[in-house]
C-alpha cells in the first residue's frame, strides 16, 4: 500500500515515529536525527498540508490529522511504535497513544489543555509568525545560510537558535510560510481543540516542555491529570521547539520513555 503523506525514513531498530509541530515540516527534527537512526528505524513525517504532505481535503482536526498518519502506519505495515512529538505533533502522538498505537510516548509542549487567553495568546504569536514569513518568504533560504539568520527565523521557537541546522531553519519555509492549510489547522487542530479520552491511554507517556517556552504557556504539565502515569519533565534552557536546544536532554526521555515500555 501506498502512504498519503511524506515520510523520510532511516536507521534499524524499533520504530520510532516523529511528528512536527504547525508550520514546520520533518526537518524540524534535523539535529536529532542522525543520532537517532543509530538507535532506532526512523520515521518522520511532513503532516498534511505542510511540506510535501498534501492537504486532508477535509476539516484538519486533531482526529483527521491523527486518522491521516494512522492510515500511513497501517500501510506501512506499522502496529505499535515509539512517538515523540512536539506541539501539534506532540497532540497527535497523544491521540495515537490513546487509539493504542503506541509502545511510548515522548511528547514536548502539546496544546489542548490552555485556558481562553491563553488560546488567544498563542493564536496571536503563529498566527502574526506566519503573516511575517510569508511576505517575506524569498528571504528565507539567504537568511537560513546565517548563524544570525536562523537566529532570526527560529527565536520564537528555539531559546537557541543559531544552533539549528539550516534545513531546520528552511522547515519554517515548507511548514509555515508555504503551509497550505495553516489557517484551518491553526483553528481546529491548536485553539479550539479540547482533548477527550485521554484516560485510555496504556503506555508510558513522558511529558516535557522548556522552561523558556513562551508560546505553549504552562499547559503542558496539566496533561498529568489526564494521562494515566505520566511524568512531566521541565527542559532547562530550551524553547517551544527544543530539538536543538537540548538534544541529549530529548535523547534521555527517548531512553526514559522506551526503558518502560
Amino acid at each position: 500500500m501506498e502512504t498519503t503523506l511524506h515520510w523520510e525514513r532511516g536507521g534499524a531498530g524499533e520504530p520510532l515515529v516523529l511528528l512536527h509541530g504547525i508550520g514546520s515540516t520533518h526537518a524540524d527534527f534535523a539535529s536529532l536525527t542522525p543520532t537517532l537512526r543509530t538507535r532506532y528505524d526512523v520515521l518522520a513525517a511532513d503532516l498534511p498540508g505542510h511540506g510535501r504532505s498534501p492537504a486532508l481535503g477535509a476539516t484538519p482536526t486533531v482526529g483527521a490529522l491523527t486518522d491521516a498518519v494512522e492510515a500511513d502506519l497501517d500501510a506501512l505495515g506499522l502496529g505499535r511504535v515509539h512517538l515523540l512529538g512536539t506541539s501539534l505533533g506532540a497532540r497527535i502522538a497523544l491521540e495515537l497513544a490513546r487509539r493504542h498505537r503506541a509502545c511510548s510516548v515522548v511528547a514536548i509542549a502539546p496544546p489542548g489543555l490552555n485556558n481562553p487567553v491563553e488560546r488567544a495568546w498563542q493564536g496571536v504569536l503563529l498566527g502574526t509568525a506566519r503573516l511575517v514569513l510569508k511576505a517575506g518568504r524569498s528571504c528565507i533560504e539567504p537568511l537560513s545560510r546565517w548563524r544570525a539568520g536562523r537566529a532570526a527565523l527560529l527565536g520564537g521557537l528555539r531559546a537557541w537558535p543559531w544552533r539549528a541546522t539550516q534545513d531546520e531553519a528552511l522547515a519554517v519555509r515548507d511548514g509555515l510560510a508555504d503551509a497550505g492549510d495553516f489557517w484551518a489547522t491553526l483553528w481546529h487542530a491548536v485553539l479550539a481543540d479540547v482533548p477527550t479520552g485521554l484516560e485510555e491511554i496504556d503506555r508510558p507517556v513522558v511529558l516535557a516542555q522548556g522552561v523558556l517556552d513562551g508560546i505553549a504557556t504552562g499547559q503542558t504539565p496539566r496533561y498529568l491529570l489526564t494521562v494515566p502515569g505520566a511524568s512531566f519533565r521541565p527542559l532547562a534552557l530550551a524553547g517551544h521547539a527544543p530539538q536543538s536546544d537540548r538534544p541529549g536532554a530529548i535523547l534521555r526521555l527517548l531512553h526514559e520513555a522506551r526503558t518502560a515500555a
